[in-house]
């Protein structure tokens, strides 16, 4: 590319938007599923809070948090995804804890 050919202030910069937009996005979503994860830890472990009490508190904080921050729907299928993912992890701790 000749030097006479760019002009300062003329580049189509989309992709790179879409693309900043996107890991912004990305970094939200881990950031407030990482905060979800330690709070339900710190209720159940450290507070002693019944773990389904705390599913049901941290998934409704979490749906209500992603609704607010303009999420949508994806987010709201991801926390529902995570608590039967919960539930089913809790399932089998308690299976094999009847078994032990």
């Amino acid at each position: 590319m000749a030097a006479s050919d760019y002009t300062r202030g003329e580049m189509n910069v989309d992709a790179q938007k879409s693309m900043y937009v996107g890991t912004m996005k990305a970094g939200a979503w881990g950031a407030i599923i990482t905060l979800l994860i330690l709070g339900y830890s710190t209720f159940i472990l450290s507070m002693g809070m019944p773990w389904l009490v705390a599913l049901v508190i941290c998934a409704g904080a979490g749906i209500v948090i992603g609704l607010g921050m303009g999420f949508g729907g994806a987010w709201v299928a991801t926390m529902v995804a995570l608590s039967m993912l919960a539930l089913f992890v809790q399932l089998l701790v308690t299976l094999f804890s009847l078994v032990f």
